[in-house]
């Protein structure tokens, strides 16, 4: 199961890595929604894909959960308390969300993921299971990487050239655009007094400007960058990787940006570890849910197949079952 801010989805699948059941509904991530809305979202999705699948629950053999805002200790019992009704009796995992996105995105099973959507994030996997990670706090604690965080700092460029502290930049009349502002200075007026609230789809015009050949824009998307880079190699040394081959599975929609994020983030991670391939993630995280729980259940061994040929299948069944719903 992947549970996030706005998307829960349930899986389904096989022995032989046949996706039998989906389901699908409404976010649920306890930071923004309550764990009693959780347990909602959970069950619905849950019988969605067990009423697809022909399915009674107690014959699940084993359950991963990747959930959005399962960030910390004090998490767990909370969220173990709203898995409670799903009535499963099988081995579990819980993990936060980005570890099944690794799970789906990575062909050993293994290695980084790294987020960058709204907020960063990053964790990751060694070969024998050890996990490292980055807080996922954003700002207050020092890591940027996600278009909140892009928003600001783009603030900032502003309000330096509208001080000539900087030089002029075209991000102000984008600003303005966006915000109906009719001045810098009424633009910053409205921020500071709440008035205007940024937008983390702004990051998408701040782009836009960057690609135009606007200086600040493209420096303060290299900057984003370098600190997603930084917060992968954080976790790749502390997973002793350095001298591994390994991939790094990049999810979220700032990735969509291109070369001008991307390549000085592969910068970082290139020169602390050479062995790091780059991918994009291109399965449902709920892939990895379903690997979660075969790990769970120490199910491996008893496949037919090997795991990477088993995750494939997940993969192209679910694909195809998400096309024939019209997902």
């Amino acid at each position: 199961m992947d549970v996030g801010g706005t998307k829960t989805h349930a899986l389904v699948a096989d022995e032989n890595g046949e996706v039998i059941g989906f389901g699908q509904t409404g976010g649920g991530n306890p930071e923004s929604k309550g764990y009693g809305e959780l347990t909602s979202v959970m069950e619905s999705a849950l019988n969605q894909a067990l009423l697809m699948a022909e399915i009674s629950v107690d014959q699940l053999n084993g359950a991963g959960f990747g959930i959005g805002g399962y960030d910390w200790p004090c998490d767990d019992l909370p969220t173990r308390q709203a898995i409670r009704p799903l009535g499963l009796n099988c081995p579990m995992e819980i993990s936060n969300d980005t570890i099944i996105g690794l799970l789906a995105g990575a062909e050993q099973g293994w290695g980084i993921a790294l987020v960058a959507g709204t907020g960063g994030n990053c964790r990751g996997r060694n070969r024998q299971g050890l996990e490292g990670r980055v807080t996922g706090e954003g700002e207050a604690f020092g890591e940027f990487g996600g278009s909140s965080e892009l928003a600001w700092r783009a603030v900032h460029a502003v309000n330096y050239a509208w001080m000539r502290r900087s030089p002029a930049t075209q991000l102000t009349a984008m600003f303005l655009e966006l915000t109906g502002a009719r001045s810098a200075f009424e633009l910053l007026e409205g921020i500071a007094r709440d008035k205007i609230q940024l937008n983390p789809d702004w990051a998408k015009a701040i782009f836009q400007v960057a690609e135009a050949g606007d200086a600040a824009a493209r420096e303060l998307i290299a900057r984003c960058g370098g600190e997603l880079g930084e917060m992968a190699c954080a976790v790749i040394r502390q997973l002793n990787l350095e001298e591994e081959t390994f991939e790094v599975v990049l999810t979220g929609s700032m990735f969509k940006g291109g070369s001008l994020l991307i390549e000085p983030m592969h910068r970082k991670i290139q020169a602390l570890a050479p062995g790091a391939r780059l991918v994009r993630l291109e399965a449902p995280p709920a892939v990895g849910g379903v690997l979660l729980g075969l790990r769970a259940a120490g199910m491996e061994q008893a496949l037919a197949v090997d795991w990477s040929t088993y995750r494939a299948r997940l993969i192209q069944s679910i694909k195809r079952l998400m096309v024939d719903s019209g997902e």
